[in-house]
């Protein structure tokens, strides 16, 4: 059974900087199709970056993720944190598949991300 658990998370000021891991254990997942997504109360999920297809708009040039398949780790660097980052973020994987579907079954348990003004 594949299981992720993300670690990492905290509060900071803004204009600071976190990085947030997710450790993969189990198999059967796809180490190409990974990515962050995140969710601010009142708000609906969104993506924040994926290893296939990039980062959202908001995050382009501040966020960097990056895996270890040695290490089956997944990481979000974050920098220039701004208040609305605030979010529960979450690691996520599909399946064993072949090609990205954009179909994640796999989710972490979330981890709060506070950045104060």
């Amino acid at each position: 059974q594949v299981q992720l658990v993300e670690s990492g998370g905290g509060s900071v000021q803004a204009g600071g900087s976190l990085r947030l891991s997710c450790a993969v254990s189990g198999y059967a997942y796809s180490r190409t199709c990974m990515g962050w997504f995140r969710q601010a109360p009142g708000k609906e999920r969104e993506v924040v970056a994926t290893i296939d297809r990039g980062y959202a708009d908001a995050v382009k040039g501040r966020f960097t993720i990056s895996k270890d398949n040695a290490k089956n780790m997944l990481y979000l660097q974050m920098n220039s944190l701004k208040p609305e980052d605030s979010a529960m973020y979450y690691c996520a994987a599909e399946g064993a598949t072949k090609y990205c579907s954009g179909a994640y079954v796999y989710w972490g348990q979330g981890i709060q991300v506070t950045v104060s003004s």
